[in-house]
């Protein structure tokens, strides 16, 4: 069993090299898709991703019981292939249903610390490979807002709780893996 995470910004090429090495695993692929369809920029997104996939790859939908479906899914010749955790994180904060005001502190729903720590306790746990694409929302200036702010804040701290429980680490930039821990898998 090995878990990979891996990180990039925008359009860098996380999500490609995550496909890539799910494809050259030869195992079974279940790609785990965070994102739900909100408006038509992001169908269009989610339609891209679709397409690039190979037909026999299995997709399971699961905005926030990540967790759940890793335990499930990542089993002994199978690779599971979670795109991704940055809007994983989003929809759990607004898991609650409210609206987050733009001024003071902002709590965090309890919901996003129980299926963090249910994620990282997974990964300590699976039996298959997982490969987790995240973006590095964190080298850019410091948004306006504070939901924006706390945002960015969580996807750091996630990203480095992940980070520490996986085998390897790699951030993508302009389309070159660069590892910040463990290896680079076979077929990268």
């Amino acid at each position: 069993m090995t878990t990979t995470l891996i990180l990039g910004g925008a359009r860098s090429g996380k999500s490609a090299l995550a496909e890539k090495l799910a494809q050259a695993s030869g195992r079974e692929v279940t790609v785990v898709a965070t994102a739900a369809v909100g408006d038509v920029e992001m169908a269009a997104r989610i339609a891209h991703h679709r397409a690039r996939r190979p037909a026999a790859w299995r997709t399971v939908e699961e905005p926030l019981a990540l967790a759940e479906v890793i335990r499930r899914e990542a089993t002994p010749g199978r690779l599971v292939l979670v795109d991704c955790l940055t809007v994983w994180i989003a929809n759990l904060l607004f898991s609650d249903g409210c609206e987050h005001p733009d001024t003071g502190v902002i709590a965090l729903p309890q919901r996003l610390g129980r299926e963090r720590d249910a994620l990282l306790a997974a990964l300590a746990e699976v039996a298959g490979d997982v490969v987790l694409v995240a973006n590095e929302v964190g080298l850019g200036i410091v948004p306006l807002g504070a939901i924006n702010r706390l945002f960015v804040d969580e996807a750091g701290r996630l990203n480095q709780a992940v980070a520490a429980v996986c085998d390897n680490a790699v951030f993508v930039a302009a389309g070159l893996p660069l590892v910040l821990k463990g290896a680079l898998p076979a077929g990268a």
